[in-house]
């Protein structure tokens, strides 16, 4: 799903992202946005049951949506980017642009793209079966399974699942960045990620604070390898992508650096250091992206094992769409569980309950549940409102934007604010 960019924030991107998002679905004042993000949010993220009344759309206008789309894609300098809207008043899918910046190969929902944090559903959704199966329990503490981490006696796995454990985020380390210009090929294992994590202070005591932290997604990876005693690539084909049946997605080994075909080239500025802790290039740098005369680097082949199980998936468009309904419709989940899941989802900020909302590894923009996911080249959104029977599934083959924004995320905001009636 959070808006850290580059390495240090881009599988990081889940909590400022839904505040950014949130502005466009509600109208009502709302949280600031947080520093790393480049646009306003005005909106509370709400946290209504799916079984809530519905909340009037707006007449669906295709040709309004595909120019407000193709609008706000040549805004923020994408090559490439998809959409697929889905509201029971009519459906959308366009393409924008090209997979590979200077051919005419537009890119097509065939096309496989690095979904980074969604990553984040997969492994908590396999995590809250084992849960259901009795195997685990959001009591837990980690210590029980991971004797190793800072604070393990106090950090529960449910406050893993919510970002609430305080553990540093490895993203945030000058070591990985670094490493992550110099080696982009290198393969993580991650034993490395977590030392990294572990070798700085917690943010806060356990259940004390809110941080998104991929060092919570690594652990859950490698606590359902070991209460499963399977890898996890094999854990999400046989409780995710086989029984949903998406054909198209895959969780690579951490030796690869490959995607499968057809898929865009993946382009983002600058490097990883240099937007560490500004997403957002210096302004001489983003005058000359404005004008065409500084290229984006194609990145598609840097190795994602650095973000393992919280952000080195792939996917397609329409298996995003699967997805993204299956996260709040209970095919992946009992009943019981699923509606705890979704009740789960509450202000990052108690003090401020209109903040963004974020739960057991899912993330809620407004009406629609969901997550966004952002690496080096790629930037999606998915989300669905059951209430509303909206879908919504944006990627772009550029992330971030030369000004800091999350190109899909951006996109996806404008078009969902033609959605939604004015003051629902």
């Amino acid at each position: 799903m959070t808006r850290n960019m580059q390495v240090s924030v881009r599988a990081a991107t889940a909590a400022a992202v839904i505040a950014a998002v949130a502005a466009t679905v509600s109208c009502s004042s709302g949280p600031p946005v947080s520093p790393a993000s480049s646009t306003a949010a005005s909106a509370p993220a709400s946290t209504a049951s799916p079984t809530s009344a519905p909340t009037a759309l707006q007449r669906f206008d295709s040709e309004g949506l595909r120019a407000d789309f193709e609008r706000t894609a040549k805004e923020v300098l994408v090559p490439g980017a998809m959409v697929l809207l889905e509201t029971p008043e009519g459906t959308l899918t366009a393409s924008y642009g090209t997979g590979t910046r200077g051919a005419e190969r537009p890119v097509s929902m065939a096309d496989h793209i690095r979904v980074g944090s969604v990553t984040k559903t997969w492994t908590t959704t396999v995590i809250l079966q084992l849960v259901q199966e009795g195997k685990l329990a959001l009591g837990d503490p980690v210590s029980k399974y991971r004797p190793d981490v800072p604070n393990g006696d106090g950090i529960t796995l449910e406050q893993l699942l919510t970002m609430r454990s305080g553990l540093f985020n490895y993203t945030e380390t000058l070591e990985l960045n670094s490493a992550m210009d110099k080696e982009p090929r290198r393969e993580w294992k991650p034993e490395e990620l977590l030392a990294l994590g572990f070798a700085h202070p917690p943010y806060f005591a356990p259940g004390q604070g809110f941080h998104y932290s991929n060092t919570n997604t690594v652990l859950l990876g490698l606590i359902a390898e070991k209460v499963a005693g399977k890898p996890l690539g094999d854990l999400f084909k046989e409780r995710i992508f086989q029984p949903l049946g998406l054909k198209g997605t895959v969780f690579p080994d951490i030796s690869s650096n490959s995607i499968p075909q057809p898929h865009p080239q993946g382009y983002f500025y600058g490097d990883n250091v240099l937007t560490m802790t500004n997403p957002a290039l210096p302004e001489d740098m983003q005058k000359e992206a404005a004008a065409g005369t500084l290229a984006p680097n194609d990145v598609t082949d840097v190795n994602p094992s650095w973000a393992w199980a919280a952000g080195s998936g792939i996917s397609t468009t329409t298996d995003l769409k699967i997805l993204g309904e299956a996260l709040v419709n209970g095919k992946l989940l009992d009943a019981g569980l699923q509606q705890q899941r979704l009740d789960s989802v509450i202000p990052t900020n108690p003090e401020n309950p209109d903040r963004a909302s974020y739960g057991w590894g899912i993330a809620k923009f407004g009406k629609l549940y969901g997550h966004t996911g952002e690496l080096p080249g790629f930037n999606t959104f998915m989300g669905s409102d059951p209430a509303n029977g909206v879908t919504l599934v944006v990627w772009t083959n550029l992330a971030p934007a030369a000004d800091g924004r999350d190109p899909a995320v951006t996109i996806a905001r404008s078009l969902i604010g033609k959605v939604y009636q004015a003051g629902s």
